[in-house]
């Protein structure tokens, strides 16, 4: 029913769609019917009715809003709306707005407190200051579109509030159905941008509160954090930071991390002085954690936008041109740890907001906060060590023994974590990898220091790193610590008698990446490097290597790849397959994968690769 149903919003008949609209809106009503009517394409056909101003649609409306606002309870969902051009905003009661006052009359400003542009030929009677379309309308002063709708937006709000009409206490309370959602209303994003940037700027906490929320929820997108930039949020929400009500400066903290996903609103962070007063947060012995973590999340992003800092956040593909052409897999770890230790970068040192204080703080939340938390704190610490004068105080702080905690928390996780539900990890999992991810990269980013180096116990941290490495804990993970267990080799840290580290990270990182490339990658060119790559390893002829790609499951791959592959691919996976096939253990599964009437096709057809797919068939009991 729920197609025809939502089909009928388009219907010719005003009358049809009115009936459909309301039974939408009750339907809407259970959290259980949003999926299947979100599917069926129910939210651009509400905002579309929404939008339409013809007198006759007035009942329409109410109920396409109602809907609206109720499927926006679902985060998803809500995020699909603000797509489409509406926000949702919070109902405050009209109490609330009677404590605005307009600012008194000044040189007149963009929302954002950028001043406009005073003329070259200012009006003897003051109508420049009036007439402020004689400026704009000036080349060199022209505003950009963004800073045209926020001030739109500003001008609608404040007159609605200045005249007392921009909420009605009874507004929200109309719509029929007892468990209908009375606190919250949708409003198109100009105006809606500038009536939570309002909102924030009044006197009752508790709409502060849920502005400043709202905020957060709202940006989903580029275009509505540059939106309420320009609108003056930012500035605001930082205000916010230090005020005495823990729920608003919890919901500043988050609406600000929510518009940090913006290098933009980074810089007008930094140009508002925001850096110093979110140190003054993190500083702050009392903060609740859930603002100091989302303080923190900040404080990284600020500082990996900036120009002068460098740092490797994600992996790369262990298999690129200049990686296979070298055929060397310390080469290839080489790589990835030079990325993320770049020397050169390491002198400047600029921050003095950071002091030996704001070090300490940010250690101590390391070693004693939750998985999520760790992360961030881990994060921004490997920020701050990119300064020789940084690492030195993360030293003279005993970072060393927290990060021999958190690695040790790292593999017990790995060790009691089963490989089989590696698709689906539990939260707590994702949650104490990343956390540890974050770790190794800070610890590998401190071995540049001889300070840091001579303070670590190498013994204890390369065999933490170790068994973390041949854990079950995820590649992603296993990439950093393959690439921190180098910088300690060309350190002169790893002791040569505890055995071959090359060959621990070809079998439990290498060959497991190697598969999983050619199981996931879209890019038949990165499958090609993956197994011509993997054979390379193969042919080395340790035995270890082989049964390292059965178990990483990558048998059923290289058949794949024998059934779409040709040249030099399938010459690469026809010998995988045959080393593999030696072990008769690997017999049952490389049949189960189809392999022999590929081959027996690859005979038949004498293709070029004939003679190695004969001999692959030998070995199999068939």
């Amino acid at each position: 029913m729920l197609i025809p149903i939502v089909r009928f919003l388009d219907d010719e008949d005003i009358k049809v769609k009115e009936v459909a609209a309301s039974i939408t809106s009750y339907l809407t009503l259970s959290h259980s019917y949003h999926g299947a009517l979100v599917e069926a394409g129910v939210i651009p056909k509400l905002v579309h009715l929404l939008q339409t101003k013809d007198n006759d649609y007035k009942i329409i409306r109410k109920e396409a809003r109602s809907s609206l606002v109720e499927l926006s309870t679902d985060d998803s969902y809500h995020a699909l709306i603000v797509d489409q051009g509406l926000v949702r905003i919070p109902l405050v009661g009209s109490s609330a707005y009677k404590a605005f006052r307009p600012q008194p009359h000044s040189w007149p400003s963009f929302p954002d407190g950028s001043e406009i542009q005073r003329s070259s030929r200012p009006s003897k009677y003051g109508a420049t200051e009036l007439l402020l379309g004689l400026i704009l309308n000036e080349k060199k002063a022209e505003p950009d579109e963004a800073k045209i709708n926020a001030m739109i937006g500003r001008s609608n709000q404040q007159f609605l509030a200045r005249v007392g009409a921009i909420e009605f206490d009874y507004e929200g309370k109309e719509q029929s159905g007892s468990q209908r959602n009375d606190h919250h209303t949708i409003l198109p994003w100009i105006d809606g941008v500038a009536r939570l940037v309002l909102i924030i700027g009044l006197q009752d906490v508790s709409a502060i509160a849920k502005a400043a929320h709202a905020i957060g929820d709202a940006s989903v997108n580029e275009h509505m954090r540059t939106s309420f930039m320009e609108a003056g949020a930012v500035k605001s929400l930082l205000q916010l930071l230090m005020h005495n009500d823990v729920p608003v400066r919890e919901a500043s903290a988050y609406a600000l991390e929510k518009l940090s996903g913006s290098s933009k609103v980074c810089e007008k962070i930094r140009v508002e002085d925001g850096r110093e007063l979110l140190v003054n947060v993190l500083k702050d012995s009392d903060t609740p954690v859930e603002q100091l973590e989302k303080t923190i999340h900040v404080l990284s992003r600020i500082l990996d936008m900036e120009p002068n800092y460098y740092a490797s956040t994600g992996s790369e593909d262990i298999v690129d041109d200049e990686k296979c052409s070298q055929g060397n897999v310390d080469g290839e770890l080489n790589g990835m740890s030079q990325n993320l230790l770049k020397q050169d970068e390491l002198d400047s040192c600029s921050d003095s907001i950071f002091d030996f204080d704001v070090i300490s703080r940010l250690i101590k939340v390391l070693k004693e906060s939750s998985p999520s938390l760790q992360e961030k704190c881990a994060t921004l610490l490997e920020h701050l060590a990119a300064c020789e004068q940084h690492g030195t105080a993360m030293t003279a702080a005993r970072s060393e023994s927290v990060i021999e905690a958190v690695l040790e928390m790292g593999v017990i996780h790995g060790t009691t974590c089963n490989p089989e539900n590696l698709d689906e990890p539990p939260t707590i999992m994702v949650e104490v990898s990343q956390a540890v991810g974050a770790t190794v990269r800070l610890l590998t980013k401190l071995l540049n220091f001889d300070i840091f180096a001579r303070s670590i116990n190498s013994v204890r941290i390369v065999a933490l790193l170790r068994r973390m490495l041949q854990s079950s804990v995820p590649l992603q993970s296993k990439d950093w610590v393959t690439a921190c267990l180098i910088k300690l080799e060309s350190r002169g840290l790893v002791d040569r008698s505890v055995g071959d580290i090359g060959m621990e990270i070809t079998i439990y990182h290498t060959i497991p990446r190697l598969v999983e490339q050619m199981m996931t990658s879209f890019s038949s060119e990165m499958k090609r490097k993956a197994v011509i790559e993997l054979n390379r390893i193969i042919s080395g002829g340790v035995m270890e290597y082989t049964t390292a790609v059965a178990t990483a499951g990558g048998i059923f791959p290289l058949v794949k790849m024998i059934e779409e592959g040709e040249g030099d691919v399938l010459e690469a996976s026809l010998a995988v397959l045959y080393n593999l096939s030696l072990d008769p253990e690997n017999h049952p599964p490389i049949i189960a994968a189809g392999a022999v009437p590929l081959l027996k096709r690859i005979v038949h057809v004498e293709s070029p690769h004939w003679n190695r797919a004969l001999q692959l068939l030998r070995t199999l009991p068939v």
